[in-house]
């Protein structure tokens, strides 16, 4: 989508709405305006020592003022238009009882440039699930949104991308929905019980004890949905199974939701082990980073090689999250991003050394 189409959408959202309104143009300076209903509505866009004000003049390279019934944004044209239409939405979302953080900012921000601000307010209408408090868990970006979608509409679902995009957390959500809702019997979890960096045998107690710290993460977000004891329970009825991957080894799936984590460092053999194993009204997702495969370099992925080998089969859904989609603290979509940019220019040197020779 080129800049006027993007700035023909902008303009047209704006005035289906109402809720932006171009004041004047002068000396080059392009001004919208966005009324505002209450004064707690201001507090709460602009955050604490004016700092969501200042992610949006920074992303948007617009200027932002406000009185007691309106923000004035000016600026570029682009920029001035980019500015109202993520301001106007982020109101509307504190109206709807939202929390405004600076990673939603920043990505309400990203979907404006792109023409599609709607899109921040379709994000706050979907409900996932909710946790064993009764706090609502909904996807935060559009890559996890049609990651729920995958998972609720096809049989095996690969989820891959960077550390905190919600992979593993929302596959979790998911299966304990299809629990509760009898869609399943079961939940499995397991991942391989690969040594990154570290030696199990240098690890006290039994085998169980030596591969619960791999286990972690799924404990951890179980916990969340379940509670402790409702988790125990399950657990010892068998409803609920936490375990490493060999474990799967010899069984038969049947009417289970079945999630592999960190499955970047399952080898080829292991990969086809595991998706051999399910059985009639199971469901499995698999979940991974490919930039962080711990096995020897002589071992090929398994995910990587799954992905290649079943892109496209019938009922298999690949979806690919970015750093795009990290919903954990901004700096970590920082350093993901980082390490993109590394490894692009990595590619770039070893394509052109290639050139030369």
């Amino acid at each position: 989508m080129n800049n006027d189409t993007n700035n023909e959408t902008l303009l047209e959202t704006a005035a289906e709405n109402g809720a932006v309104n171009e004041t004047n143009e002068a000396e080059g300076n392009f001004e919208l305006s966005v009324p505002v209903e209450q004064m707690d509505e201001l507090i709460r866009l602009f955050g604490v020592f004016d700092e969501n004000l200042k992610i949006i003049e920074a992303e948007t390279g617009a200027h932002i003022a406000s009185d007691a019934d309106r923000i004035t944004v000016t600026g570029g044209e682009s920029e001035t238009e980019a500015a109202a239409a993520v301001i106007e939405k982020l109101l509307m979302l504190i109206r709807k009882g939202e929390n405004i953080d600076r990673g939603r900012i920043r990505y309400a921000i990203d979907l404006a440039k792109e023409g599609n601000s709607d899109l921040i307010l379709e994000l706050a209408d979907d409900v996932v699930a909710f946790t064993n408090k009764g706090k609502q868990i909904k996807c935060k970006t559009l890559g996890q949104k049609k990651y729920v979608q995958a998972l609720k509409k096809h049989t095996v679902v690969f989820g891959v991308g960077p550390a905190g995009t919600g992979k593993t957390y929302l596959a979790v959500a998911m299966a304990v929905l299809a629990l509760k809702n009898k869609e399943v019997s079961r939940i499995i979890l397991t991942r391989p019980a690969v040594e990154a960096g570290e030696k199990l045998g240098f690890l006290p107690g039994d085998l169980q004890n030596k591969v619960d710290p791999y286990l972690r993460p799924l404990y951890d977000a179980l916990y969340e949905f379940l509670g402790s004891e409702n988790f125990k329970l399950l657990s010892e009825r068998g409803v609920i199974e936490v375990a490493p991957l060999a474990y799967m080894r010899g069984r038969t799936l049947n009417d289970a939701y079945i999630i592999l984590d960190e499955a970047q460092n399952c080898t080829i053999e292991q990969m086809k082990m595991f998706l051999t194993r399910f059985g009639e009204g199971s469901r499995v997702v698999v979940t991974g980073d490919v930039t962080q495969i711990d096995l020897p370099q002589d071992r090929k992925s398994g995910l990587v090689h799954a992905m290649r080998v079943l892109e496209g089969v019938e009922g298999i859904a690949m979806i690919r999250l970015s750093a795009r989609d990290v919903v954990r603290h901004e700096m970590v979509q920082r350093i993901v991003r980082a390490y993109e940019q590394a490894e692009m220019e990595r590619i770039k040197r070893e394509k052109n050394g290639d050139r030369q020779q």
